[in-house]
């Protein structure tokens, strides 16, 4: 009997050790937390379960809740979680985490490392939310655990000098990634371009193989064909590694005379669509091998797509400064529409989707509420946000409600209930 039951405590600590590993259903995998708890919400495809919004604003735009100032120059987006709003913004020479209260008041707010102050200063990275601790990178490439109820520190490693990898030109820009017990960061060095560490101590789990510098996308975790994938890009390719053990399963082109891929990659009905400006445009792989399946000119850089009803929704960068809708299996141009006023070299558009609308954030820092269709988008309202200089990047929240923007130092949230 004492053997037996040995036996049985043992099976059920190897299943217990494997249940990270377990092949989940097909399709993007969500972070098992509240709300929007990172980058582009629980599965980082910019899509909200908002219902019963809003249908049109008024020529204002919607009602202004409140802002919060003094935030710090920066582009990441906040995330939410229960009673508590978390952004980053760059004051003086530190990079500052803030947890604000659903007024916009301030309850703590801790220090992350230094400040940037190379070109383009300002905060790039938002935080992910994880069993009550904040994980953030900064833009030097130092990874820290804070916890959420106090902004007291837990742990922090640089993980430029621990895979031995270079800061790139525009600083490091990925919001990590959990999964599970993990947590992924890209450093892109010689002794990984990816890896693992365990979100409880900061140690590494695994570490992929070398591939090229990092860039400034951040990863995004899928399951297809029995295999938990996660999907990234390097200064030079879009890759995809075995989520349980790093191995790189494939790499398709991906470089300009750059260096500069800014667009997260996009995953949909077992493909991936990858984006730059200033080279070879858009194209969707297989998930299986990295198969091309169709190219487009579709030449986006800060704002990532959204695939929604068949369409994926992209703004256009140098080539058309328009927002497209591109059919998903054939990579046809459905429509475009221009949203703002585009600058001479660039345009630039963030996006989420709730209720069947996009709610859109241009560079220019106008602000606008589409109800896209099989042929056209209607605009169903818009303003002007702030007289942005081409620099209104952040990429817009919805939750409970209430949409957030940010733009450098201030933080809106506005009321789009219905």
């Amino acid at each position: 009997m004492k053997s037996i039951l040995s036996i049985g405590i043992l099976l059920l600590v190897v299943t217990l050790s494997h249940a990270q590993q377990s092949p989940a259903s097909e399709g993007l995998i969500a972070l098992p937390e509240p709300d929007w708890p990172q980058w582009r919400g629980p599965r980082r495809d910019a899509i909200s379960a908002e219902k019963g919004l809003l249908p049109t604003w008024p020529a204002e735009g919607p009602r202004l809740r409140w802002k919060a100032e003094k935030i710090g120059r920066g582009w990441s987006s906040p995330i939410v979680v229960g009673d508590t709003v978390y952004i980053t913004g760059d004051i003086d020479e530190d990079l500052v985490l803030h947890a604000l209260d659903h007024g916009g008041n301030p309850k703590w707010k801790a220090v992350a490392g230094r400040s940037w102050k190379g070109s383009f200063p300002g905060a790039r990275t938002s935080a992910v939310w994880s069993a009550g601790l904040l994980y953030l990178m900064n833009a030097h490439g130092v990874v820290f655990a804070i916890d959420a109820a106090t902004g007291q520190h837990r742990w922090s490693e640089d993980v430029m000098q621990r895979f031995d990898a270079k800061v790139p030109t525009w600083a490091m820009s990925e919001s990590l990634l959990i999964d599970g017990s993990r947590l992924i960061v890209t450093p892109g060095g010689s002794r990984g371009m990816m890896a693992a560490l365990d979100k409880a101590t900061g140690e590494t789990v695994w570490s992929s193989s070398p591939l090229a510098r990092a860039t400034y996308t951040s990863p995004i975790l899928f399951a297809h064909g029995g295999r938990r994938i996660i999907a990234n890009c390097s200064s030079e390719h879009g890759f995809a590694v075995d989520a349980d053990t790093g191995k790189l399963l494939w790499t398709v082109p991906l470089k300009n005379p750059y260096g500069v891929v800014c667009s997260t990659p996009v995953y949909g009905q077992g493909a991936v669509l990858f984006v730059t400006s200033d080279g070879p445009g858009a194209a969707l792989y297989r998930a299986d091998d990295g198969q091309p399946l169709w190219k487009s000119a579709l030449d986006a850089l800060t704002g990532s797509g959204i695939l929604a009803d068949g369409l994926l929704f992209a703004g256009g960068c140098k080539r058309t400064k328009a927002l497209h809708a591109l059919d998903w299996k054939s990579g046809q141009d459905r429509y475009s529409l221009t949203l703002a006023q585009a600058r001479s070299t660039y345009a630039a558009v963030a996006m989420v989707m709730a209720d069947g609308r996009l709610y859109c954030q241009a560079e220019d820092g106008t602000v606008a509420m589409l109800k896209p269709g099989a042929e056209g988008a209607e605009v169903r309202g818009k303003f002007r946000l702030v007289e942005a200089k081409g620099d209104a990047w952040g990429h817009p929240v919805l939750l409970n409600g209430r949409l957030y923007l940010r733009y450098h130092e201030t933080l809106w949230c506005f009321d789009v209930a219905g």
